[in-house]
Formats: C-alpha cells, structure tokens, sequence
C-alpha cells in the first residue's frame, strides 16, 4: 500500500524554489561543493563556487551584483566559516549566511566556532534540505 505523500510528484510539490538568487557556496572539498553547486541550480538559483578563503574573497569581490546568500563549510583550512564570513559581510552588509558541517550543530556550539541560534545545516546535504533551509533563511521574516 503506497502513500500519496510518499510519491515522488507530492515530494517534488513541496520542494521550495528559487527564483534567480545568486548564492556563494564555500566548501574546500570538491565532491560536496560539486554537489552542492548542482542541488542549487536544479532549485533555480544562480551559483558561484570556491574551494577556499581567498577564492571566495576573489569571486566576491569581482562578483557585479548581488550576493544573496552565503553558504559556508565551518571547518576549512586556514580560515574557519566565521571568519570568513565576517569579511565577506564587510562586502556584502545584507548577505544571508547558512553555515555547514558534518559536525553537530552543538559541537560545533560547544567549540566556540559558532554561536548558538545562527543558521545552520548538517551534512551530508540533501536536495529536499537543502531547498528548505535555503528558503528559509533568504525568506523576510
């Protein structure tokens, strides 16, 4: 016996999609920042991609419009999420930040890197997820 809200056509209903926002996806590994850029782009968004802190900066800053959401691993050599972001926020003041990890929400809390209440998504992604959060946190309140 099969439920209706397990059908792909019902799942597909709920999926939120983007209309154009240009997102900025930091992840120093490949397959996931891969992933992720193509997740993005079948939900209608526009998406720029760095495997690092200075490349990110580099995109950014050569970047003509809008940056409208700043998806960012937490844990990266050299430089960690947060601080990234903040340098990229001294850019873009109204940019939209979703940090990711493999790691807990509460560990990574509990180490300091982020602080409790910011928005936040656990890997590995997932499609459906993935479009969700990304609604959620470009979405006014």
């Amino acid at each position: 016996m099969s439920n209706a809200a397990d059908s792909p056509e019902e799942n597909t209903k709920e999926i939120p999609l983007g209309h154009g926002e240009t997102i900025l996806v930091i992840e120093d590994e490949p397959a996931i920042l891969n992933l992720s850029r193509t997740m993005l782009e079948s939900l209608g968004y526009a998406v720029l991609t760095a495997s690092s802190a200075g490349e990110a900066m580099r995109l950014a800053k050569a970047q003509a419009g809008k940056i409208h959401l700043l998806i960012i691993d937490v844990v990266m050599p050299k430089m960690n999420g947060r601080e990234l972001s903040d340098q990229l926020q001294s850019l873009y003041p109204d940019i939209k930040i979703l940090f990711m990890s493999g790691y807990t929400a509460d560990v990574i809390a509990h180490h300091g890197v982020l602080a409790e209440g910011v928005r936040f998504i656990q890997k590995p992604l997932f499609r459906k997820d993935l479009a969700v959060k990304v609604n959620e946190v470009l979405t006014p309140v």
